[in-house]
């Protein structure tokens, strides 16, 4: 399948991918400051910009102030040079961002109605609903450059595979999904998208050592490393659902016992709440509990909004044992900044209070004076951002 950045040909075509890249990383540059960069004299970068401009990849953004009293002009990417669609799958929902080719957010969509499964029927299916869903928007599908798509579990970004969602050994969820959308995909795990999404546009901007707890139902982070997505040997790092931490005796889902997930995570909060209302206590669900013999965790997430004592003391345990997980990885990494997203980070008022307080009582002094626990700036948008975002660099990289 060949990328857009295919057109860009002739001798100047690897300056033209270098100044795309380096546009997409530091936003804007004189002349005289690209010249340097792609090691050509400025007469010459003059002409690759005057080509890049007439090609709709750049645009003169104005003049630089300068004290010496000459203003140059800068460059930096067009805006119109085509959108990139992000995608953040969830269990019968999807979250959809659609980012202009310079990273501002065009739309954004969530609970967007679908149920991806792990077959090609289902995946194509995905791609068609996604492809309404733009068609709604009127947005001219040949001018999406590339797709990035989130996905629970583990994913090897550079293969393609999903292990959620497994069509086979021999084809990988990516490739299905290029198929569907008739252009580049990129498949990460969703709580990197998120990471990403919030290091590029939320809270942790110039940061150097991240971590990002997506605490949904499940419990995921994304390591961000000096401005770099870290994945581990095989790709899957960022497992700390799964590390054994607590002594409860719990099966997780994944088989194990004790893993952080089964007491730090949305599955836990309501198993927490429900124990609570099969053990007498009272609540605002107490009757949908009696008479359906069920509630959601929205349902959980609506009552704490609404002060219900039984929801705001169950997730308060939630943020108690997850300052004991957070406290552990501050000890281990030393990060400039914790971020705290997901579903769960929208009852931020009854889950940090006890979240820090344990974080206080179990870190060491020194390892933690430097370091800064915030909740997440993008919410629920942060992984179709993310994913978004994170097409946009993968592809020019590899087309570079």
């Amino acid at each position: 399948m060949e990328s857009f950045l295919n057109d860009i040909s002739g001798r100047y075509a690897p300056m033209k991918k270098l100044i795309l890249n380096l546009c997409v990383n530091d936003g804007y540059f004189t002349l005289s400051e690209l010249s340097r960069e792609i090691g050509a004299s400025i007469p010459k970068t003059s002409r690759i910009i005057a080509e890049m401009i007439k090609e709709g990849y750049v645009i003169e953004m104005g003049k630089l102030d300068s004290a010496s009293g000459r203003h140059p002009s800068i460059y930096g990417l067009n805006p119109g040079a085509g959108y990139f669609v992000g995608i953040e799958v969830n269990a019968n929902t999807l979250n959809l961002a659609v980012t202009d080719f310079k990273g501002r957010i065009v739309d954004y969509t969530d609970r967007y109605p679908c149920r991806l499964e792990g077959t090609e029927e289902s995946v194509l299916h995905l791609c068609a609903t996604v492809r309404k869903y733009l068609d709604g928007l009127g947005i001219d599908q040949t001018r999406i450059r590339a797709y990035g798509v989130n996905l629970t579990g583990r994913v090897n970004h550079n293969t393609g595979f999903s292990y959620s969602y497994f069509i086979s050994e021999s084809r990988p969820i990516r490739d299905v999904l290029q198929e569907g959308f008739g252009g580049p995909v990129f498949v990460e795990n969703d709580s990197r998208g998120m990471a990403y999404g919030e290091y590029v546009c939320g809270v942790a901007r110039d940061e150097g050592t991240i971590l990002f707890l997506n605490v949904g139902w499940g419990l995921g982070m994304g390591i961000i490393l000096d401005g770099q997505l870290f994945y581990g040997k095989s790709g899957f790092s960022g497992e700390v659902g799964h590390f054994p931490l607590l002594d409860n005796n719990r099966i997780c889902h994944c088989g194990k016992k004790g893993c952080t997930e089964t007491g730090a995570s949305g599955r836990a909060l309501h198993r927490i709440f429900t124990e609570k209302l099969k053990d007498g206590q009272t609540s605002c669900l107490s009757e949908k509990f009696r008479t359906t013999g069920n509630v959601s965790l929205e349902d959980i997430l609506e009552a704490i909004r609404e002060e219900d004592v039984t929801a705001i003391e169950s997730v308060e345990e939630v943020g108690a044992t997850l300052g004991r997980a957070i406290a552990g990885l501050i000890n281990i990494f030393n990060p400039d900044l914790v971020i705290i997203g997901g579903r769960l980070s929208a009852a931020e008022k009854y889950l940090m209070p006890p979240l820090n307080s344990t974080v206080n009582k179990l870190t060491l002094t020194l390892v933690n004076n430097d370091t800064t626990i915030k909740v997440s700036k993008l919410g629920k948008q942060a992984g179709a951002v993310g994913a978004s975002l994170l097409s946009k660099i993968r592809l020019l990289n590899q087309q570079a």
